[in-house]
């Protein structure tokens, strides 16, 4: 009896032991088919740990200078005088459910402190016209701020709160700035406080972008959308090296393309809204535009360099120092002229009254001729506006109309008695001068350099004119002058 009941009991510990084995090995053969074996830690390349604690860094070092922007605008609903007389309340008694006549609109944007005694830079857009603007810092305090300048132009604002000791962003100089660099955008997009971003800097020098009157972009990858504008784009150092400030989007989110002015830029305009309340800048008293291939071979030029001036201003420093319509200008200041946008900011940011040196090509040979710096007249303008470069070869003067320029019709196109030339009184559509951009009531003054003071001096000089020949036309537009070419037929 004792021997089966030990047999009992050691088939019952053998099959317990053999069931134990058997669950271990199934669920082991079965967890690993199933992906359930314990995950690796991965081998991160020190290099990468490193890069990622140093963004990181970054960013906390540079938070606590971005601060969120609330404005208040109140907007005022005009009404007819008629309706707005109480008699009608009388006839209307749900007047009150109405569209009120003045509500308050809200925006938010962000900012950046530059100075620890409350000196906070961000875009004019951002507090332009508001009637209360309110700052929010990253430890939650708030302040009421007040706009110490703008500048529209530039499209950057200084604004100040009363606050001492305030966390600071270093500033960079984005002259030195490359594309492929990696940077940083921080700012409040959406209302999402604080948001940090990475891109590379995409450009440098982007202009023609239809955002301010004087452009000189970073364009940049890192992500920006509504409420990023007047936050900073930093370094790698943590630099300040750009304010945020645009978008190029469809959708009116973030599509891989954002713009900032660069921080050298900013800083002097922040130094003369500081300073004086306003920015002034620098003129020369000339008009400039683009020197296309084709302007380039009527001048005689090998390669596109530099800008045309298409007119001078009289009395002005460019004419005191012999400077002529027709003049390429290549250099400013010992720096090479890219563009017109490039020369416009060159001259601009130039200090009042200092003297500058310019290099000009005329025909063959180059000149150096120095002048002295004056203030930007308020009605004066450095470009031709709404003057764009030929986009296509011109194939003919067939598709013009002119007839004599009068003093009567000099002073109804708002230009000076003395002006000569034949006015432009009908375009054919979709000829090549109206593909050129010529426009009814434009002035043909020269062509191929040679000047035309009547209609008889034009028929003269089409005359000699043959198919294929591009011609040089010099346009007069409402007092702005400049080049254009055709191709004839």
């Amino acid at each position: 009896m004792k021997n089966k009941i030990v047999i009992i009991i050691s088939v019952l510990l053998i099959g317990f032991l053999l069931g134990g084995v058997s669950f271990y090995l199934l669920g082991e053969v079965t967890g690993r088919y199933k992906g359930y074996q314990p995950s690796a830690i991965p081998n991160v390349p020190r290099q990468i740990i490193d890069t990622s604690k140093a963004f990181s860094e970054i960013a906390s070092s540079v938070s606590p200078a971005v601060v969120s922007i609330s404005t208040t605008k109140v907007v005022r609903r005009d009404m007819t005088p008629l309706f707005d007389d109480p008699f009608f309340d009388f006839f209307n008694p749900f007047r009150e459910f109405r569209t009120p006549k003045k509500w308050k609109e809200q925006s938010l944007g962000s900012g950046v402190i530059v100075s620890g005694e409350g000196y906070i830079i961000t875009n004019n857009h951002v507090v332009e016209q508001a009637d209360e603007v309110k700052v929010t810092l990253l430890d939650k305090r708030s302040f009421r701020a007040k706009v110490i300048g703008a500048d529209p132009k530039t499209d950057v604002a200084v604004v100040k709160i009363d606050a001492g000791n305030l966390p600071t962003v270093r500033w960079g100089d984005s002259d030195k700035l490359q594309v492929g660099e990696f940077v940083l955008a921080i700012g409040n997009p959406f209302g999402l406080s604080h948001t940090v971003t990475m891109g590379i800097i995409s450009a440098v020098g982007r202009a023609n972008v239809d955002i301010a009157d004087y452009e000189d972009f970073i364009q940049t990858d890192a992500a920006i959308n509504p409420g990023n504008s007047g936050g900073p784009l930093v370094n790698i150092k943590g630099e300040l090296i750009g304010i945020n400030t645009a978008i190029f989007s469809k959708s009116g989110g973030y599509q891989g393309i954002g713009f900032a002015v660069p921080s050298n830029m900013v800083r002097l305009v922040m130094d003369q809204l500081e300073q004086k309340g306003k920015v002034t800048r620098g003129w020369l008293g000339v008009t400039i535009q683009e020197l296309t291939p084709e302007l380039s071979q009527k001048f005689g030029l090998k390669a596109s360099k530099g800008v045309l001036v298409g007119d001078v201003a009289k009395g002005s420093p460019a004419e005191k120092a012999g400077i002529k319509s027709g003049d390429i200008i290549v250099e400013f200041n010992g720096k090479k002229v890219k563009d017109v946008g490039h020369l416009r900011n060159m001259v601009a940011q130039s200090k009042i009254g200092s003297e500058v040196s310019i290099t000009i090509s005329r025909g063959d040979k180059e000149y150096a001729v120095k002048l002295v710096i004056v203030e930007l007249p308020k009605e004066a303008a450095e470009a031709s506006p709404g003057i764009k470069p030929e986009d296509s070869n011109s194939e003919g003067l067939d598709g013009l109309s002119v007839m004599e320029l009068t003093k009567e019709i000099a002073r109804q196109l708002g230009l000076r008695k003395e002006e000569t030339g034949v006015v432009v009184v009908r375009v054919e559509p979709g000829s090549s001068a109206e593909e050129a951009g010529i426009r009814k009531g434009d002035v043909i003054q020269e062509m191929d350099r040679k000047k035309i003071d009547s209609l008889a001096h034009y028929n003269k000089a089409i005359s000699g004119i043959r198919p294929g020949d591009t011609v040089l036309l010099f346009i007069n537009r409402g007092g702005k002058k400049f080049y254009v070419t055709l191709r004839t037929s």
